[in-house]
């Protein structure tokens, strides 16, 4: 057999750094990605991102029903684009079905907004500080725009001039 040649019955032999791990010489242990350091106190220890992550998904289902339903209705069956105005969104807010359609929307495109934009500050702002102020920032504009928002939805006089 030539020596560019190989039979099944040679052993695989192991070079670099897999080389010589045995009982005698265990591999190295590898700590785990998100290890507690002396900073994590243990009282802080909650499922707040399991519920983030829950309502991540169950509030992107019914966001999705929400706006092909808006949509449809809307845009297909009463006519397309052409038809809304000012009269028209005063038509609908007259009735409490699309105002609590239209608040459901609008707070939990919010909120899940917001969510997916904590989480990524999270991810990638290295300071401290940083994602402090990001964070109050985020929370600040999501609360105006949900109060605000809340405000005009059940506020809304068609007889405005």
């Amino acid at each position: 057999m030539s020596t560019t040649e190989t039979s099944s019955t040679d052993a695989v032999e192991l070079t670099g750094s897999s080389a010589g791990y045995g009982p005698d010489n265990p591999a190295p242990v590898i700590e785990p990605p998100r290890a507690r350091s002396g900073r994590t106190p243990r009282t802080t220890r909650t499922n707040f991102e399991l519920y983030g992550w829950l309502f991540m998904r169950l509030s992107g289902i019914v966001l999705v029903v929400l706006v092909i339903g808006h949509l449809l209705i809307q845009l297909v069956l009463d006519g397309g684009v052409s038809k809304i105005g000012f009269a028209f969104v005063a038509g609908r807010w007259a009735s409490p079905f699309w105002q609590t359609w239209d608040l459901l929307m609008l707070w939990l495109a919010m909120l899940h907004g917001a969510n997916g934009l904590r989480t990524i500050i999270n991810d990638y702002a290295e300071r401290d500080n940083t994602r402090l102020w990001l964070k109050m920032l985020l929370y600040t504009a999501t609360v105006f725009t949900v109060l605000l928002g809340t405000l005009v939805i059940f506020t809304f006089d068609p007889n405005i001039r």
